[in-house]
């Protein structure tokens, strides 16, 4: 049988793998945006018990600490099944609670009604599907980030021995159609599942079956990721593999996502901070001083309050006091930015963070092993960086209208740019590829 490395090229950089992930050809090119019913599997909360507590975060957004309190919190938490030991245990995990009735399908093909919201109503409303699978080129499906081959092969291992899209991705579309008519409509009816969760967010969820309006409505609309990019890839790995093989159109052709129309429920764009454990701050700090102005401060909220306030490319370093990074030097600046992309691509704080200080000044691998990432929480990456006596990088979060234009001249933002909310709950349904 072979292994999960034997069909994904090798030694490509994040930017060259990402070209060959995504923009490999496309079986199903010509038929638009699409999204489309399948049988989905719930948990049934007579035998798994509260939904609150069976449901998580996306795998990407949960620390060794989370993890451990999310398995001890419930025999049937989702996390043993996107972050089991090992792929095989995730699909065991899965047959069990599908063998003992904690995870039921639903009889019929179905699009299923999302919805995020407070006591003041929705966060977000969305559709999930089965999501056609699109390359790059077709200018359909948008992708905005750069990703590693090593989640991908984690991912595809997962995907490949439970034989399921375990969770959605998250796409926004502008929408304003039909869709956005019928959503309305199936969320003023009693929902399917409610409750809930520890993010303070009521969760909810409806079934749909007036699909061909929605397919039409949707079908020369054009959507970007905004979550979920190591899953389109492993999506889009697991088709080009299993064409390879000869098995033609199927079930691979699609993957599990949550569509939301953006000028209904415009998302939230956070920052996405780095941890660098092996770089000391003292030696991080002396290094940025060959190419940045540098300026203490003595609190957090004074130093965040400076950090959004800068003009260009800024950096709140943490983890031994706190100093603002500004002003980098234009002529190293240029001498350090890859060739071949956009004026505004190279002013992205993400890109001067990855080619400037990481790679030319500190001069550390930027991999997912030595540089960590936090999503929003600036106190919390700087408190990791304390743990480990390493260096915290606090950045602004990218405009929107950024990550648009890049993503609509076909380049795409550093890995790990983005962080758009709000993100769908695990657990809520999951797809299986062999229903």
């Amino acid at each position: 049988m072979p292994t999960v490395d034997d069909d994904l090229p090798s030694g490509l950089d994040p930017e060259e793998f990402s070209a060959w992930v995504f923009g490999a050809a496309n079986p199903t090119a010509g038929r638009g945006l699409e999204l489309t019913p399948f049988h989905g599997l719930r948990f049934a909360p007579e035998v798994a018990g509260d939904l609150s507590t069976v449901t998580s975060p996306p795998y990407d957004l949960i620390d060794e600490q989370e993890v451990a309190r999310l398995l001890a919190s419930d025999g049937h938490n989702i996390v043993r099944l996107i972050l089991p030991p090992t792929a095989a245990e995730g699909a065991t995990t899965l047959n069990g609670w599908r063998a003992t009735g904690a995870l039921t399908s639903d009889h019929e093909p179905s699009l299923y009604v999302y919805e995020a919201a407070t006591g003041a109503g929705p966060l977000q409303r969305g559709l999930i599907g089965a999501l056609g699978l699109r390359s790059e080129a077709d200018g359909i499906v948008l992708p905005h980030e750069n990703v590693y081959p090593g989640p991908v092969r984690n991912r595809l291992a997962l995907m490949e021995e439970t034989d399921a899209n375990l969770e959605p991705i998250f796409l926004v579309y502008e929408g304003g159609g039909d869709t956005a008519e019928i959503i309305d409509q199936v969320a003023e009816t009693p929902p399917l599942q409610e409750f809930l969760a520890d993010d303070g967010l009521i969760h909810r969820l409806w079934r749909i079956e007036d699909h061909p309006r929605i397919s039409a409505d949707l079908r020369d609309r054009q959507a970007l990721i905004a979550d979920g990019h190591h899953r389109y890839a492993t999506y889009r790995a697991l088709q080009a593999r299993r064409h390879a093989a000869g098995h033609g159109p199927g079930p691979w052709d699609y993957g599990l996502a949550l569509l939301v129309d953006s000028t209904r429920y415009p998302p939230h764009l956070g920052a996405i901070h780095r941890v660098l454990p092996a770089l000391a701050p003292q030696v991080a700090l002396q290094r940025a001083k060959d190419a940045f102005t540098i300026t203490p401060y003595d609190t957090l909220p004074e130093a965040l309050q400076a950090l959004s306030t800068a003009a260009g490319p800024a950096f709140l370093l943490g983890g031994d006091g706190l100093h603002l990074l500004t002003d980098p030097d234009p002529v190293r600046l240029a001498r350090t930015m890859p060739p071949g992309h956009s004026d505004r691509w190279r002013r992205l704080d993400t890109a001067v963070l990855d080619h400037l200080l990481i790679d030319d000044l500190w001069q550390i691998p930027e991999n997912e092993h030595s540089v960590e990432v936090v999503h929003d929480d600036p106190a919390a990456a700087i408190e990791r960086a304390r743990r480990t006596s390493g260096t915290a990088v606090v950045l602004n979060p990218l405009q929107v209208e950024d990550v648009l234009a890049v993503a609509g001249e076909g380049e795409r933002v550093p890995r790990k740019s983005t962080s758009f909310g709000p993100k769908p709950r695990t657990g809520m349904v999951l797809r299986l590829l062999t229903p």
